[in-house]
């Protein structure tokens, strides 16, 4: 499955994403995960009220489950990566042979692969490099045993020491994983928002690599981010999700995770969208809201080309400045992140982010083409003529903006 139809093609000289245009879909309807994945990152409960709660805070996928939790995810309108314990890729099953690696994914395949509620499995969380030989074999014995499903595998962050990683630098880490592996998409966590209101240093430098990593492959990424507070990680705060939401679409992202749905019973960890007592927090509502922009913005997004991303005011290491956009001749806000796009005519789109995590911002904007400028509604998918207090960005909110043929 080429998720998404996505196809890497070349042009002035580097490779850019193509995308497909997705299925034509209602404005404000939810993507297809094959289109673009919302991942709750939880084991869910075989519970039709937990489950369908999760499709009511705009997931397109359940999580990972059990094969006996299939029927419930089906019900709930959803899919899920199904988990097993005799499936999980610990050091000791990534070092099995073939004919037992075999044995166990045909039993399990064997179990559940004619249930429509099977997106795919799960393999591992976190590996380090001396197991992707290990995690290909896995990897292959699914594709040969269920073609249509995706093995699910993430990725360390790029804050991981060289002994977690298993490799001198994160770019190798990725580059190992790709050359041996061969996933058909990227998935990695990166957890950047602090409890005292900073950013962690490294996520844009994150996103550039597995973003350059997913182009060189032709695939897809998804970002894992935070949705409870742990450790000294911040509390949710609406800002805080619509900042990784935002930022991983202008990055040319298609898919997002979000650590945890579920709220873990030990430690400091709270105010998950669940809490520990099977709850809804004020976290639910705020990640529901994140998640239906999401869904309003998707059939214009599913069309768009990812070409260039680029930073205006404050410029992260490694990242470019607006001197190398490919589409504004001028740019004006104070603190943003411009993810540049092409539609399938060929015309430009931007998607601008506010990367403040407390403060709003006005912003402006010129193309270096002629043309009406339109806004693409993170509320219900309308285009709209920008201009007017669509200037204004909100704290992490990201706005879409098309250029139209004069």
């Amino acid at each position: 499955m080429c998720m998404g139809g996505l196809r890497v093609a070349v042009a002035a000289g580097a490779a850019v994403w193509m995308l497909a245009p997705a299925p034509a879909s209602e404005k404000g309807t939810m993507p297809r995960p094959e289109d673009f994945a919302i991942l709750p990152w939880s084991w869910v409960p075989n519970d039709p009220v937990q489950l369908q709660w999760i499709r009511e805070c705009g997931f397109n996928l359940a999580g990972f489950a059990s094969p006996d939790a299939l029927d419930a995810v089906r019900a709930a309108g959803l899919k899920a990566f199904v988990s097993d314990g005799t499936t999980h890729v610990g050091d000791a099953e990534a070092a099995l042979d073939d004919a037992e690696i075999a044995r166990r994914v045909k039993a399990l395949v064997h179990k559940v692969r004619h249930h429509p509620a099977v997106f795919g499995y799960y393999l591992r969380d976190e590996p380090n490099a001396a197991v992707f030989p290990g995690l290909a074999r896995w990897a292959a014995a699914y594709a040969k045993a269920d073609p249509k499903a995706l093995p699910y595998i993430n990725l360390l962050p790029n804050y991981g020491s060289s002994a977690q990683l298993g490799t001198a630098t994160y770019e190798e880490y990725l580059d190992q994983y790709v050359r041996t592996v061969h996933p058909r998409f990227i998935s990695y966590d990166h957890y950047a928002l602090m409890d005292d209101g900073s950013l962690r240093g490294g996520y844009f430098q994150n996103l550039e690599a597995v973003r350059k990593a997913a182009l060189s492959a032709g695939i897809p990424f998804w970002n894992i981010v935070l949705a409870n507070a742990h450790f000294r990680y911040a509390e949710p705060t609406p800002a805080g999700l619509r900042f990784q939401m935002y930022t991983t679409l202008a990055y040319g992202g298609r898919g997002i995770s979000y650590f945890t749905y579920l709220t873990p019973d030990v430690g400091n960890y709270r105010l998950a969208p669940i809490d520990q007592f099977g709850n809804k927090t004020p976290t639910w509502d705020m990640l529901r809201n994140v998640n239906l922009q999401i869904h309003a913005l998707a059939p214009t997004y599913l069309t768009l080309t990812s070409v260039n991303v680029f930073h205006h005011g404050e410029v992260p290491e490694g990242c470019l400045d607006d001197t190398r956009s490919v589409h504004l001749a001028r740019v004006d806000g104070a603190n943003l992140v411009v993810g540049e796009f092409t539609d399938p005519d060929g015309q430009p789109a931007v998607l601008i982010v506010n990367k403040d995590l407390h403060r709003s911002t006005a912003f402006g904007l010129e193309f270096k083409q002629p043309g009406r400028v339109m806004l693409v509604s993170p509320y219900n998918g309308s285009k709209q003529p920008f201009g007017g207090e669509h200037c204004w960005l909100a704290a992490g909110q990201g706005a879409l903006l098309l250029l139209e043929k004069p």
